[in-house]
C-alpha cells in the first residue's frame, strides 16, 4: 500500500488549483488519481496534464475533471496477470491503483516497493506442535520461534507480501491463540490476514477446505516452518507457463555412489558407471494450485498434499515440479533451528 494514500487522491469536483497544491505537496509518485462520487477512479493527473490544460485555456477554477487523463493504467484485483504488470513497470509506472471489477479503488500499491504483484491466496499452515523442538514449544508454537529478530512465520508472512500477496491465511491449532494475537489481522503490513483454526488434526493440507472466501483463481500453499528464498514470482510463472493443475517446490538431492554401479539383465552385465550420481527432487513443502483442484479436498477431514498429488495423477491432471534452487531449510529438528540462526546471518531473505 502506498503510505498516506489519500495524498495521491482527488475529487472530480476539485478545481485545477486543487490540484497543483496537491501536486506540490508530494515528494514522490508526482501523480494524482481522480475519484467519483462512488469512489471509482475515473482518470489521473499530473503537471503535465495541468500545463497542457493551461495552454488549452482551462482557468485554475475550472474541474480538474476537465483536463484529467481518462486512458490512466490500473489493475483490476480480480483479472490481471504478470504480462500486464511488466508492461505497467516497463513505461516507468510506479504508483498504480488497484480497483474492484466496477473500478471502485481498493488501494494504491508503489510498485518500487514491491518485488511483484501476484494474484495468489495464501495459505501457511502453521498448526503443528513442533514436538522435536521441545522445550522450545512446550509455552510457544513453533512458528512464533524467532530466527534472528523475527518469528519464522513472520518471515514467511513478509516475504509473501513483498510479493503483492495480500490476502493470507494461517492455520493454527497448537498454542493458536498466541500467533493470532502476534499478528493479528495484519493491517500494520497493509495485508489481510485471516485464520483458520483447525480443532482436530487435518493433515498437511486438508485445512484449506475450511476456505470459503478465496479471491483468486490460483493459490499458494506452504509450511510455516519453513525459511527460504524462494523467487514466488518464478515459481508462480513456470506453474502458469506450462499450465498446470499443481506445481510442487522441490529441492535437489544428490546421492553419489562411492563404487561402480552395473547395469544388468539377468546374469548379462549391460554397462556400468564408475561413481555415478543420481539427482532425485524432494518435496520443499511449497505448492501452487488451481483453485478448482482445491475443491477436491474432502471437507474437514485428514488429507495431506500428497493425497492430493495422488488424486490429481489418478485424474491424469497435470502436476509439475519446481527446482528450488534458492535457499531452503526445513526447522524441523533442534540441528536446523541453530544452523537457521547462523544463516540467517548471511542470507538475503
Amino acid at each position: 500500500m502506498a503510505k498516506n494514500t489519500d495524498q495521491y487522491l482527488i475529487s472530480y469536483r476539485a478545481s485545477i488549483k486543487d490540484a497543483l497544491q496537491k501536486l506540490n505537496q508530494l515528494d514522490q509518485n508526482f501523480t494524482l488519481f481522480v475519484l467519483d462520487d462512488h469512489q471509482k477512479v475515473v482518470g489521473s493527473v499530473t503537471d503535465g496534464d495541468i500545463r497542457r490544460g493551461l495552454i488549452n485555456a482551462f482557468a485554475l477554477d475550472a474541474m480538474v475533471d476537465q483536463i484529467m487523463n481518462k486512458n490512466f493504467r490500473c489493475i483490476n484485483k480480480f483479472n490481471y496477470t504478470l504480462s500486464h504488470l511488466d508492461e505497467i513497470r516497463s513505461i516507468g509506472i510506479t504508483l498504480i491503483p488497484v480497483v474492484d471489477d466496477d473500478g471502485k479503488l481498493l488501494r494504491l500499491v508503489d510498485l518500487s516497493e514491491k518485488v511483484s504483484l501476484l494474484p495468489l491466496d495464501a495459505v501457511i499452515m502453521a498448526g503443528g506442535e513442533g514436538r522435536r523442538l521441545r522445550p522450545l514449544t512446550d509455552h510457544l508454537p513453533k512458528p512464533l520461534l524467532k530466527i534472528g529478530s523475527k518469528p519464522i512465520l513472520e518471515h514467511n508472512i513478509d516475504r509473501l507480501a513483498n510479493y503483492g500477496v495480500e490476502n493470507i491465511h494461517i492455520s493454527i491449532n497448537y498454542l493458536g491463540h498466541m500467533i493470532q494475537d502476534h499478528f493479528n489481522d495484519g493491517r500494520d503490513k497493509n495485508i489481510n490476514l485471516q485464520y483458520i483454526n483447525e480443532d482436530k488434526a487435518l493433515g498437511t493440507i486438508g485445512a484449506v477446505s475450511k476456505i470459503n472466501n478465496l479471491q483468486h483463481k490460483d493459490i499458494l500453499v506452504m509450511n510455516s516452518d519453513l525459511l527460504t528464498n524462494i523467487n514466488f514470482e518464478d515459481f508462480y510463472k513456470d506453474f502458469i507457463s506450462k499450465e498446470a493443475d499443481m506445481a510442487i517446490a522441490s529441492i535437489p538431492y544428490t546421492v553419489s555412489v562411492p563404487y561402480a554401479v552395473l547395469e544388468t539383465h539377468g546374469e548379462d552385465v549391460l554397462s556400468f558407471k564408475e561413481k555415478p550420481s543420481f539427482t532425485y527432487y524432494s518435496n520443499a513443502g511449497i505448492y501452487l494450485i488451481k483453485n478448482e483442484a482445491i475443491k477436491l479436498i474432502p471437507k474437514d477431514e485428514f488429507f495431506n498434499a500428497t493425497d492430493l498429488i495422488e488424486k490429481l495423477l489418478s485424474m491424469n491432471k497435470k502436476v509439475i515440479y519446481y527446482p528450488l534452487l534458492g535457499y531452503w531449510l526445513d526447522i524441523g529438528k533442534h540441528a536446523d533451528f541453530e544452523k537457521a540462526q547462523e544463516d540467517i546471518k548471511h542470507i538475503q531473505l
